[in-house]
């Protein structure tokens, strides 16, 4: 059962890869703010994994976040997450990031529980109605 105050953190390192400039949300060789989402979606989600029944999963629905500080490649970067509410499959994370100088993010990010055979059934029917 999922309650609040499951803790998640994931760490990386800037890399060219997932950098602005690679990813195509600026110019510059520092920590992507695209990136910085995908870490906390990923840290969010892993949190709250071993807690789910066999079968369901969780998708992103929303985002408020701030990304307030620059990181260069060759720096690390972790995020820590916080699960603040649960209503029902809706599940809500404070997230922040950070490297070795400080906070560089956060804000919150909301997941629903969902079924995954039935979602991707839903989603496949998309591209079956084309």
């Amino acid at each position: 059962m999922l309650e609040t105050g499951i803790k998640g953190r994931q760490e990386i390192t800037v890399t060219k890869e997932n950098s602005a400039s690679a990813v195509g949300s600026g110019l510059l060789d520092v920590f992507a703010t695209p990136a910085m989402v995908a870490l906390m979606e990923k840290t969010a989600w892993m949190s709250i994994a071993p807690y789910l029944d066999e079968g369901e999963g969780t998708v992103g629905t929303k985002l408020d976040l701030a990304h307030t500080s620059a990181t260069p490649v060759g720096m690390r970067v972790w995020c820590e997450s916080e699960l603040i509410e649960v209503d029902g499959r809706r599940l809500v994370f404070k997230v922040e990031a950070f490297d070795d100088k400080g906070s560089v993010g956060g804000g919150t990010h909301e997941r629903f529980i969902i079924k995954n055979e039935k979602f991707m059934a839903k989603a496949l029917a998309k591209k079956d109605a084309q």
